[in-house]
Protein backbone atom coordinates (compact mmCIF):
# COMPACT_ATOMS: atom_id res chain seq x y z
CA UNK A 1 0.00 0.00 0.00
CA UNK A 2 2.95 2.81 0.95
CA UNK A 3 4.64 1.66 -2.15
CA UNK A 4 2.40 1.90 -4.45
CA UNK A 5 0.84 4.78 -3.27
CA UNK A 6 4.61 6.57 -3.36
CA UNK A 7 4.99 5.18 -7.01
CA UNK A 8 1.78 6.29 -8.38
CA UNK A 9 0.29 9.06 -5.91
CA UNK A 10 -3.09 10.19 -6.15
CA UNK A 11 -4.17 13.53 -6.66
CA UNK A 12 -0.40 15.24 -7.17
CA UNK A 13 -0.05 18.30 -8.91
CA UNK A 14 -1.51 21.96 -8.48
CA UNK A 15 -4.86 23.06 -7.76
CA UNK A 16 -5.56 25.83 -9.97
CA UNK A 17 -8.77 26.98 -7.94
CA UNK A 18 -6.64 26.43 -4.55
CA UNK A 19 -7.95 29.09 -1.75
CA UNK A 20 -5.30 28.29 0.37
CA UNK A 21 -1.90 26.83 -0.03
CA UNK A 22 0.78 26.02 2.80
CA UNK A 23 4.72 24.67 2.67
CA UNK A 24 6.26 22.40 5.05
CA UNK A 25 9.41 21.12 5.60
CA UNK A 26 11.28 18.41 7.28
CA UNK A 27 14.73 19.89 8.19
CA UNK A 28 16.14 16.53 9.40
CA UNK A 29 15.56 14.56 6.10
CA UNK A 30 14.47 17.39 3.48
CA UNK A 31 11.11 16.01 2.80
CA UNK A 32 9.11 18.89 1.37
CA UNK A 33 5.10 18.91 0.52
CA UNK A 34 3.38 21.82 -0.15
CA UNK A 35 -0.36 21.74 0.09
CA UNK A 36 -3.17 23.24 -1.70
CA UNK A 37 -7.02 23.47 -1.11
CA UNK A 38 -9.99 24.49 -2.09
CA UNK A 39 -12.80 24.69 -0.13
CA UNK A 40 -16.50 24.32 -0.19
CA UNK A 41 -18.33 25.81 2.85
CA UNK A 42 -16.71 24.26 5.82
CA UNK A 43 -14.76 21.28 4.30
CA UNK A 44 -12.48 20.57 1.11
CA UNK A 45 -14.12 20.41 -1.68
CA UNK A 46 -10.27 19.33 -3.35
CA UNK A 47 -6.78 19.59 -2.74
CA UNK A 48 -3.43 18.53 -4.22
CA UNK A 49 -0.11 17.84 -3.06
CA UNK A 50 3.39 18.60 -4.52
CA UNK A 51 6.80 17.93 -3.61
CA UNK A 52 9.53 15.78 -2.93
CA UNK A 53 10.59 13.40 0.09
CA UNK A 54 10.74 9.54 1.46
CA UNK A 55 8.03 7.38 0.32
CA UNK A 56 6.71 7.72 4.02
CA UNK A 57 6.03 11.00 3.30
CA UNK A 58 4.92 11.41 0.07
CA UNK A 59 2.64 7.95 0.32
CA UNK A 60 1.02 9.94 3.36
CA UNK A 61 0.16 12.63 1.57
CA UNK A 62 -1.22 10.92 -1.56
CA UNK A 63 -3.42 9.27 1.33
CA UNK A 64 -3.87 12.05 2.97
CA UNK A 65 -5.61 13.63 -0.09
CA UNK A 66 -7.98 10.90 -0.95
CA UNK A 67 -9.46 10.38 2.80
CA UNK A 68 -9.86 14.46 3.65
CA UNK A 69 -11.26 15.39 0.31
CA UNK A 70 -15.34 16.00 0.60
CA UNK A 71 -15.34 15.81 4.50
CA UNK A 72 -15.82 18.96 6.70
CA UNK A 73 -13.21 21.13 8.90
CA UNK A 74 -14.42 19.08 12.20
CA UNK A 75 -13.95 15.69 10.19
CA UNK A 76 -10.88 16.46 8.85
CA UNK A 77 -9.71 17.54 12.61
CA UNK A 78 -10.82 13.91 14.07
CA UNK A 79 -9.00 12.16 11.03
CA UNK A 80 -5.60 14.08 11.82
CA UNK A 81 -5.89 13.31 15.71
CA UNK A 82 -6.69 9.69 15.52
CA UNK A 83 -3.51 9.45 12.60
CA UNK A 84 -1.48 11.59 15.32
CA UNK A 85 -2.22 8.88 17.77
CA UNK A 86 -1.79 6.55 15.37
CA UNK A 87 1.85 7.39 14.73
CA UNK A 88 2.26 8.02 18.81
CA UNK A 89 2.05 4.15 19.07
CA UNK A 90 -1.91 4.55 19.86
CA UNK A 91 -2.54 0.79 18.99
CA UNK A 92 -6.47 1.41 19.08
CA UNK A 93 -6.11 3.46 15.65
CA UNK A 94 -4.76 0.56 14.49
CA UNK A 95 -8.35 -0.72 14.49
CA UNK A 96 -9.80 2.69 13.30
CA UNK A 97 -11.86 2.29 9.68
CA UNK A 98 -12.16 5.64 9.18
CA UNK A 99 -8.33 6.15 8.73
CA UNK A 100 -8.30 3.44 5.87
CA UNK A 101 -5.39 3.21 3.98
CA UNK A 102 -3.15 5.74 6.86
CA UNK A 103 -3.78 2.60 8.83
CA UNK A 104 -1.03 0.75 6.62
CA UNK A 105 1.54 3.23 8.17
CA UNK A 106 1.36 2.26 11.67
CA UNK A 107 4.25 0.67 11.76
CA UNK A 108 6.15 4.14 11.11
CA UNK A 109 5.17 4.67 14.73
CA UNK A 110 8.40 2.47 15.81
CA UNK A 111 10.51 4.79 14.16
CA UNK A 112 10.52 7.82 15.98
CA UNK A 113 12.53 9.93 13.31
CA UNK A 114 10.06 8.65 10.64
CA UNK A 115 7.17 9.82 12.37
CA UNK A 116 7.62 13.70 11.23
CA UNK A 117 7.29 12.58 7.65
CA UNK A 118 4.35 11.03 8.28
CA UNK A 119 2.81 13.50 9.87
CA UNK A 120 4.02 16.49 7.51
CA UNK A 121 1.36 16.75 4.77
CA UNK A 122 -1.23 16.53 7.67
CA UNK A 123 0.54 19.76 9.52
CA UNK A 124 0.76 21.30 5.96
CA UNK A 125 -3.26 20.95 5.92
CA UNK A 126 -3.87 22.10 9.15
CA UNK A 127 -1.78 25.49 8.11
CA UNK A 128 -3.82 25.62 4.84
CA UNK A 129 -7.20 25.28 6.54
CA UNK A 130 -6.17 27.50 9.50
CA UNK A 131 -6.24 29.94 6.36
CA UNK A 132 -9.52 29.57 4.62
CA UNK A 133 -11.41 33.25 4.77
Amino acid sequence: MILDHYRRPRNKGTLESADAVAEMKNPLCGDEIVIEVAFDGDGVADLRFSGKGCSISQASASMMTQLVKGKSAAEIALLRTRFRDLMLGDLSAVDDATLGSLRSLSGVARFPARVKCALLAWNALENAMSRRG
